[in-house]
C-alpha cells in the first residue's frame, strides 16, 4: 500500500494542533467556516445531541484532523479562546479608502509608543492581504471576547468566540506566512487593560494583594491615557469619557489617588487636541458616574 506524504495544509494543521491551538476547516481558498450551519445541521455525528458550531467542533485531535483534511484543499481556522490565545489582528486599509490612511500596523506602533511600551516580541504571520497577526497567550482565569477597533483604528481583536486563519492557508490574494516564529508571549497587561471588560473585575474587588491590583490599575491608567491620546477627531470626547469610566473603579477601589486619574486624562485630552474646560468636565463626569456605581474595596 502505498503512504502519500500528507498535503502542506494538512501539515500547517497538525502543526497548528501540535501547540494547543484548536483547529477547523475553512473553505478551500476562502476565510469562511467549511462546517455546516444551524439551519441545515443534520443532528448526527458531532451534532448527534444538538448542533455544535465551529468553536466547539474545533479540535487538537490529529486524527480528527487527518480525516478532516484527506480529502479537500481545506484552509485552516484556529479557534483563538479554546486555544487560550488573544490574537491582535493588525489589518489594512481598504484599496478605496485615502492614501494617507495609515494602517493597522502603523496605528499599533503609535499606540504602543504613546504607552511606553515596544512593540511585543511575539508569534506574528502575516495574512493574505498585507496585514499582521499578533498571536499572545490569554491571561488565566480571564474571558476576553472579539473586539473591533477598541485599539484603534484597522486594529482588531480575536479571543472567545473568534478564530484566525492560520498560516499555511491561502487565499486569492495571497498566502499565510509566518514572520516570527517566537512564542506566543503572555498578552501584556497595558494591552489586557485596554481589553478588559468595562464592568468592574469581581476578582480584583476582592483580591487581597494589594500590590498585584495596584500594578493593574498602573498598567490600566497607562492604557487609557495611550488610548486617549491616539483618538482620532470626532471621538475624543468619547474615548475621554470612556477612560474616566474605566479607571473610575480604581478610585473606588482606592488603588489610584483621583488627583493622578484627573491630572493623567487631562494632559491626554488636551494633547488628544480637547480644550482644558471640556477635558475637566468630561473628566469629572467620567470619573462620578464610575465611582458611584463601584464599591470600595474591602479590607481583610
Amino acid at each position: 500500500m502505498t503512504h502519500h506524504a500528507p498535503s502542506p495544509l494538512l501539515s500547517a494543521a497538525l502543526q497548528a494542533a501540535e501547540q494547543g491551538w484548536h483547529v477547523f476547516p475553512l473553505r478551500p481558498a476562502d476565510k469562511r467556516p467549511a462546517l455546516h450551519g444551524e439551519a441545515v445541521c443534520p443532528l448526527i455525528g458531532d451534532c448527534t445531541g444538538g448542533h455544535r458550531k465551529w468553536e466547539d467542533r474545533a479540535t487538537i485531535d490529529p486524527d480528527r484532523i487527518r480525516r478532516a483534511w484527506a480529502d479537500r484543499p481545506f484552509n485552516i481556522g484556529i479557534a483563538t479562546g479554546p486555544s487560550g490565545l488573544v490574537v491582535v489582528d493588525l489589518d489594512m486599509p481598504k484599496q478605496k479608502s485615502s492614501t494617507g490612511t495609515p494602517g493597522g500596523v502603523t496605528t499599533f506602533g503609535a499606540l504602543c509608543e504613546r504607552a511606553g511600551q515596544a512593540v511585543p516580541t511575539t508569534y506574528r504571520t502575516r495574512t493574505a492581504s498585507g496585514g499582521h497577526h499578533l498571536y499572545f497567550t490569554a491571561p488565566p482565569g480571564v474571558r476576553l471576547t472579539n473586539s473591533a477597533g477598541r485599539l484603534g483604528k484597522l486594529i482588531d481583536t480575536r479571543a472567545h468566540g473568534g478564530y484566525v486563519v492560520a498560516a499555511g492557508s491561502f487565499t486569492a490574494t495571497g498566502p499565510y506566512t509566518v514572520t516570527d516564529p517566537t512564542p506566543p508571549a503572555p498578552l501584556p497587561d497595558w494591552l489586557y487593560a485596554l481589553l478588559a471588560p468595562r464592568q468592574p473585575v469581581r476578582a480584583l474587588v476582592a483580591a487581597p494583594s494589594s500590590s498585584k491590583s495596584s500594578r493593574y490599575a498602573a498598567a490600566a491608567l497607562r492604557a487609557e491615557t495611550a488610548t486617549v491620546r491616539a483618538a482620532p477627531q470626532g471621538e475624543r470626547d468619547w474615548t475621554l469619557l470612556s477612560a474616566a469610566r474605566a479607571l473610575g473603579r480604581f478610585i473606588a477601589w482606592g488603588d489610584l489617588p483621583r488627583s493622578v486619574v484627573e491630572e493623567a486624562l487631562q494632559e491626554a485630552g488636551e494633547s488628544a487636541g480637547l480644550s482644558s474646560r471640556q477635558c475637566r468636565s468630561t473628566v469629572r463626569s467620567g470619573l462620578n458616574w464610575s465611582i458611584a456605581r463601584n464599591p470600595q474595596r474591602r479590607t481583610a
